[in-house]
């Protein structure tokens, strides 16, 4: 018996199942609190709540992550050194040291200038001390690497660090984006290495002596080697793992896959069984990557977000991520107490909610705060508190006592009310501190001065019309469209009325999704039959949808793509070849693809090998591109596209295939 252990690490829980190969069935699956201090800890958990002996026969271990994705967007990584050949930075950069050096290439594959040897040394020799990884682009790599692969071996040779270039990680044009790409993936490496290194030490202590593979954006797998040197690839990992998991569970070809997890809700459009690929790249945190990606739409909505009661009444759902009251009253029962003596519900509050308490979460370096911060810090150490009881203990006025700054850093949690806590409230789930999330929900009714039967009732509403938007707002973007629904009052005036109508409108409206949603996601069972019946549109939500980001890593594919791009020379009758690896100059185009061809699939080999792959497949794809010529009667020559991917399916695709083949030949 052949069995796969996946793994999905997301920014609250960590999730875990077991599958059998052949007959694709689930055996066991899991879940446990992600624990960021110490990964190890909630990947341990999860292995042990999993309820599971047969270890010796696990044969690999995948594993999908948002954590490369979350680091991005929070800004956190390593100190990175970038060392750019031949152009000036054109925008912002996502790093604080960086060096121009003279160099770069034209169009052709020649350069523009000569490396300076001396002056790269010194630069290089500069960044000692200062940065834990470096990062190398240079101007037009992707037609010629010459410059780069140089610069390389001379970091190398000169410091003990890991390092990148950009032709390693893509081959498209744009200067900026590859630069921003490479210095990303340099600032990724502790932070995958980490997951890596926790997951490894936890398979030690259960015995268990498997490959590790890793899910990238784009939905396929790569071996352990792979993803510590490129993990920018795993941006949008967690996402793209629940797209693979969906389809493995429904067999839907084409759908709309919704993933409700604890920070976001992510969404895809799933066609003729394979999710729509970003070509342009990635755009995460802001910064536009040259990375391959299914095109997610991502939105902070999920069953951690954030509840607040604005000044008019209103009920606002996230897109701000906090703790839940029913988890952490759980965890500390005289956080029930101190929610009990609140704020008089008059007294307007600026900077938080009535339900809001805090909680520590990791040392921090006393120069960057405040002495009122320190205070704060010290009385939180010895355990969560509300907002109401902190101003009390230190007798100062609430809006005097704003401590973003503090949960900014990382330094504290909030803890308020969330939909996780509607749900609790409403008995729906009953994991966690129901009496907590009670008390949230009648501190926050009386400031809308509503009961709380009422008020659950409305922010219920309010968080299914919220996923109603998402999956239009993400059906809009798929067909090319930028308007943005929510902050357009003229189509929130026709959303209103579809989505909450009053009995004495003078006219309805009503929306149809002309196909089925896959729910993915722990909370998806409370809260898409409704939003399904609002959208008029067919809901699937298969068993072990709560862990499908799990199925999603134990039921991928490798999947390793090599480029190669023939140009014509700068002389009649010659022809250029840009590859990853070398610009070489041909007098013919015949030897010029035959060469590409073998050149092309021994590398994808290489790379399919790299990335864990046993038994593989050589799929090819050569187009020649010709435009014509009023000025002769023959077409002119523009350019040879030649891609070699190499494809390891699973092993009950490969025992399908064999199957089918069996039948067709009978």
């Amino acid at each position: 018996m052949s069995l796969v252990l996946g793994i999905d690490t997301g920014g609250t829980y960590t999730d875990g199942v077991v599958v059998e190969r052949k007959s694709k069935q689930i055996l066991t699956k899991a879940k446990a609190l992600t624990t960021r201090e110490d990964l190890s800890i909630g990947i341990r958990n999860c292995i042990a709540n999993l309820d599971f002996e047969d270890f010796k026969n696990i044969s690999a271990v995948s594993l999908s992550t948002t954590l490369a994705t979350n680091a991005i967007v929070e800004g956190r990584g390593c100190e990175v050194g970038l060392l750019m050949i031949g152009c000036n930075p054109i925008d912002s950069l996502p790093v604080k040291h960086y060096y121009v050096l003279p160099g770069g290439h034209n169009l052709k594959g020649r350069p523009n200038a000569e490396l300076d040897l001396a002056k790269t040394r010194q630069a290089i020799c500069e960044l000692k001390g200062k940065v834990d990884a470096v990062a190398i682009s240079g101007y037009l790599s992707v037609r010629n690497p010459e410059h780069e692969i140089a610069v390389m071996r001379l970091v190398t040779e000169i410091l003990d660090l890991p390092v990148v270039c950009a032709h390693q990680l893509t081959t498209s044009l744009g200067f900026h984006e590859r630069t921003v790409t490479a210095a990303l993936n340099a600032r990724l490496i502790p932070i995958i290495t980490e997951l890596i290194e926790s997951v490894k030490k936890v398979l030690d202590e259960r015995g268990i002596d498997a490959p590790i593979m890793v899910v990238k954006g784009d939905g396929c797998m790569m071996g352990e080697a792979l993803a510590r040197e490129k993990p920018i690839e795993t941006i949008l990992s967690g996402p793209a793992s629940s797209i693979i998991g969906g389809t493995f569970l429904t067999q839907c070809d084409n759908a709309l896959v919704l993933d409700m997890g604890g920070t976001t809700t992510d969404i895809a459009i799933l066609q003729n069984g394979v999710p729509k690929i970003n070509q342009e790249g990635a755009t995460v945190g802001g910064w536009l990557t040259r990375v391959q990606a299914a095109q997610i739409y991502t939105y902070g909505l999920g069953g951690d977000s954030y509840i607040q009661v604005s000044r008019d009444g209103a009920i606002q759902v996230g897109p701000q991520r906090v703790w839940p009251l029913c988890v952490i009253g759980y965890q500390y029962p005289y956080l029930i107490d101190e929610l009990k003596l609140n704020f008089d519900k008059t007294y307007d509050l600026m900077f938080a909610q009535a339900t809001d308490c805090f909680m520590f979460l990791k040392r921090f370096t006393a120069e960057v705060l405040s002495d009122q911060e320190k205070e704060v810090v010290k009385i939180l150490q010895a355990g969560p508190h509300s907002l109401h009881y902190l101003t009390q203990r230190m007798d100062i006025d609430p809006n005097l006592l704003n401590l973003q700054h503090l949960v900014d850093l990382g330094i504290l949690a909030r803890v308020s009310l969330t939909p996780t806590d509607i749900l609790h409230a409403r008995g729906i789930y009953d994991q966690w501190s129901r009496e907590a999330a009670k008390l949230g929900v009648e501190i926050l009714a009386t400031r809308t001065k509503e009961s709380s039967e009422e008020f659950i009732r409305q922010a219920s509403e309010q968080i299914v019309n919220d996923l109603c938007i998402t999956c239009l707002q993400s059906l809009v973007g798929c067909e090319g469209q930028s308007m943005k629904i929510k902050s357009t009052p003229h189509i929130m005036y026709f959303m209103q009325k579809a989505l909450s109508p009053e009995r004495d409108q003078s006219f309805d409206c009503s929306f149809t999704i002309n196909m089925p949603v896959i729910g993915i996601g722990a909370p998806v069972r409370a809260w898409l039959p409704a939003m399904a019946e609002k959208m008029n549109t067919g809901l699937i939500i298969p068993e072990h949808a709560e862990v499908a980001n799990a199925v999603g890593a134990a039921t991928g594919k490798i999947m390793e793509t090599v480029k190669v791009l023939i140009k014509p020379g700068e002389k009649d009758g010659t022809y250029l070849l840009h590859a990853s690896w070398e610009c070489k100059l041909f007098e013919n185009l015949a030897a010029a693809v035959l060469y590409a061809m073998a050149k092309a699939k021994e590398q994808a080999a290489l790379a399919a090998s790299k990335a864990g792959a046993k038994e593989f497949e050589l799929v090819v794809n050569h187009q020649d591109k010709y435009a014509q010529s009023g000025m002769t009667e023959k077409d002119l020559y523009i350019e040879s596209l030649i891609e070699i991917t190499a494809v390891e399916r699973p092993e009950w695709e490969r025992e399908e295939i064999k199957e089918k083949f069996f039948v067709d030949c009978i």
